[in-house]
């Protein structure tokens, strides 16, 4: 017999509701108040967790236990592995002297920070998270801003800010396909839905980012650009998801919105170059760029190579038949190349696994069993794929396999404190998940009657805020949305699209994505500081989806797509 969720288990929402957001509050409350180091923030918010959900929730002290030790593991692999892999890869660049060059041909471009900015982390990190999400966009990014003279800080605030709209389409399109699993919506509608909300913020928020970075003055001496930059994503992401479905919606606009603006800048430039920490320089160049001699095409093809084939990888191991590959399901022919046990091996968790059972409204069933199984999925990973690609680059950079492994070591060495905290932050994550909490935190915003639709997008930010990640928000959030909607009279697909949509807008703060930029961009004790300066933005952001699927709910009904019937199973 499975332990259920109590959802209000001080017989208040009023009492309830402040203790389930206990681990949450000490977390972020050491992070950014207290300016304690990610690692300490995220072991007292573990262990404030546990406490809760074991002495106050009353959940099993070895289902508690059980929990965290699962959300450790996925921290560990595969989020822990994409960081890995993509800071090996960085630091063969820099070790090959390829970075200084990749550098350069930026620079060619532009020097400009407030369009690298554009070119590195939206457009280029929007096809990161098409191709692979999971953290990946938001290292690569924040190291190739970094190499580009961006201050650490900096770095690793644009490359949050940049990950935001693609998000809820990411690792092609995960995020919604769970969406439909879980809610038993279409999920063709769904894509639909997301794409008539999401294009509005792939206008706003490559623009919020140069402002940002050099205020309103410097977003009138690029807006040219800006415009380019979003319009031509938006208009991707707003078509492909509408015609065609989620998979490849952030591949093709990454690389649509990435030729668009390499293109126009060809041919337009601003009239003052800005850069972090210098003086604006007139006409278009700077004065160090201008005296260097030019690199030939042969040495930028060979310094690009190495992210080339990165890029390549990471959608290569995204495509469904390679997956199913290298995970030992069968393929199209219904053969198995590979076996499962040996590539994608998995084990049901000791004293977790259908342990603990949701309950309503949380679900549409009497009890649901929670499933707790662990996939260690090594070979589809998308850390494997960078890391892949990080060997193929050893011979191309001209390095030695005695260097290649040297900088290895050197990279798990100087990563383990930020793996051990991302191992930290995931093990909360997976108490919260699995004691009930976060549900008692999502019924405090279901409450609000008329205005929840614009409460049902803060659930999505919340939810991903609570677990790094859009899917699991979805998976965790997805159920309760659709129940509420339907008890409120309203469109079921609004509301669960809207988990996704909002959710997004918390993915800049979330403890994972913070720890990943910080090793990214070596602030492994600064985590506090780009939590403060990033959660206006992500709280501003998250209120302008949640306004927009309010509108939609009421004077704008007619941008909801007609859905097939729906299912009123489980979902599954």
């Amino acid at each position: 017999m499975p332990w259920l969720h109590d959802y209000d288990p001080l017989g208040s929402p009023w009492l309830s509701t402040p203790v389930a957001l206990l681990p949450l509050a000490v977390l972020l409350g050491l992070l950014a108040v207290a300016g304690q180091s990610a690692a300490r923030a995220a072991v007292a918010g573990l262990l404030t967790a546990l406490a809760v959900a074991v002495g106050i929730v009353g959940m099993p002290a070895d289902a508690a236990v059980a929990a965290a030790l699962h959300g450790a593991a996925f921290g560990l692999c595969p989020i822990g592995w994409i960081v890995v892999g993509a800071m090996f890869m960085y630091r063969l660049t820099v070790a090959a002297g390829a970075l200084e060059v990749m550098k350069r041909s930026v620079t060619s471009l532009s020097a400009d920070h407030r369009l690298q900015a554009l070119l590195i982390a939206f457009s280029f990190g929007a096809f990161l998270e098409g191709a692979a999400g999971f953290g990946a966009p938001v290292a690569i990014s924040a190291a190739l801003l970094a190499g580009s003279g961006f201050p650490a800080l900096e770095a690793s605030c644009i490359a949050l800010l940049a990950n935001t709209a693609p998000v809820a389409v990411g690792a092609l399109g995960t995020p919604i396909v769970t969406l439909a699993r879980v809610t038993g919506l279409d999920e063709q509608a769904i894509s639909a839905m997301a794409g008539r909300q999401l294009p509005f913020f792939s206008l706003i928020v490559p623009a919020w980012m140069v402002v940002a970075m050099a205020g309103w003055r410097g977003l009138a001496g690029v807006w040219p650009a800006v415009l380019v930059c979003g319009v031509t994503f938006a208009a991707v992401q707003w078509g492909v998801s509408n015609a065609v479905g989620p998979a490849l919606v952030d591949v093709v606009g990454g690389i649509v919105s990435l030729a668009a603006l390499a293109g126009f800048l060809r041919v337009w430039r601003p009239a003052t170059i800005w850069r972090h920490g210098a003086a604006e320089v007139a006409g278009g160049a700077d004065g160090a760029s201008a005296r260097r001699r030019p690199l030939s095409p042969r040495v930028v093809i060979w310094a690009w190579t190495p992210w080339l084939l990165l890029s390549a990888a990471v959608f290569v191991w995204g495509l469904s038949p390679v997956k199913a590959v290298l995970e030992g399901r069968p393929t199209v022919a219904g053969v198995v190349l590979v076996p499962q046990w040996l590539v994608a091996p998995q084990w049901p968790v000791p004293r977790l696994h259908q342990r603990v059972a949701k309950v309503p409204p949380a679900t549409r069933l009497v009890t649901e069993p929670e499933p707790a199984v662990y996939r260690l999925n090594w070979l589809s990973a998308a850390g494997t794929a960078l890391f892949v690609a990080a060997l193929a680059s050893v011979p191309w950079l001209r390095l030695s396999w005695r260097q290649a492994a040297r900088i290895l070591g050197d990279t798990v060495a100087q990563l383990a404190p930020s793996l051990a905290t991302i191992a930290a932050m995931l093990a909360l994550a997976f108490v919260t998940r699995y004691s009930g909490t976060d549900v008692t935190l999502g019924l405090a915003l279901t409450g609000t009657g008329v205005a929840y639709p614009f409460f049902a997008a803060l659930l999505g930010w919340l939810g991903v805020a609570l677990t790094g990640s859009d899917t699991s928000s979805n998976a965790m959030f997805g159920s309760l949305q659709r129940v509420t909607a339907e008890q409120l009279g309203l469109d079921p697909l609004l509301i669960c699209t809207a988990n996704s949509t909002g959710g997004v807008m918390g993915k800049m703060i979330d403890a994972q994505s913070i720890v990943v930029s910080a090793t990214a961009t070596g602030l492994e004790r600064a985590e506090g500081t780009i939590l403060r300066r990033v959660l206006p933005h992500s709280l501003a952001l998250a209120a302008l989806v949640g306004a927009l699927v309010w509108l939609q709910a009421g004077p704008l009904a007619w941008m909801v797509p007609v859905a097939p019937p729906v299912a009123h199973g489980d979902g599954k």
